[in-house]
């Protein structure tokens, strides 16, 4: 069994370990990570309903079986955008088996429940759960 991969790791650490005061102004940088993806090119991307925005998502397994995230949400969503944030830094050159071994409940180890409102945690979490779930279909 695979460990989540060491850079999502160490974020994890970093916001379990902040004072509750600043893992807001944390998370929120975040958001800047995700590029505004270029036009066309949420054809094929999943929407995620479980967001209060329109969130969109694609993982792609090469052919070297490491996975590769696009994500696309609105600026006026900065806290979703940082969760896609999170994710395309945490998981950036991981492995398939690596991406699949990232908890569930990724967003309540980082402290994130007592500084967010659980419906953000629950759109979160579900944006993990379908990239997971579009990794494991493409394995087969």
């Amino acid at each position: 069994m695979s460990a989540m991969p060491a850079r999502l790791a160490e974020i994890v650490d970093e916001f379990a370990a902040a004072p509750r005061d600043v893992v807001l102004e944390m998370l929120l940088e975040y958001a800047d990570v995700i590029p505004p993806l270029p036009p066309g090119e949420r054809e094929g991307m999943e929407q995620v309903p479980e967001c209060q925005t329109a969130f969109f998502l694609r993982a792609t397994v090469t052919p070297e079986k490491t996975v590769e995230t696009q994500f696309d949400c609105p600026p006026e969503a900065p806290t979703t955008r940082a969760f896609a944030g999170i994710l395309a830094e945490g998981l950036a050159g991981a492995s398939a088996d690596e991406v699949l071994a990232v908890p569930d409940d990724l967003y309540q180890r980082m402290g994130l429940a007592q500084a967010i409102s659980p419906l953000r945690v629950r759109g979160g979490t579900a944006i993990l759960a379908r990239l997971k779930r579009q990794v494991r279909e493409q394995l087969g």
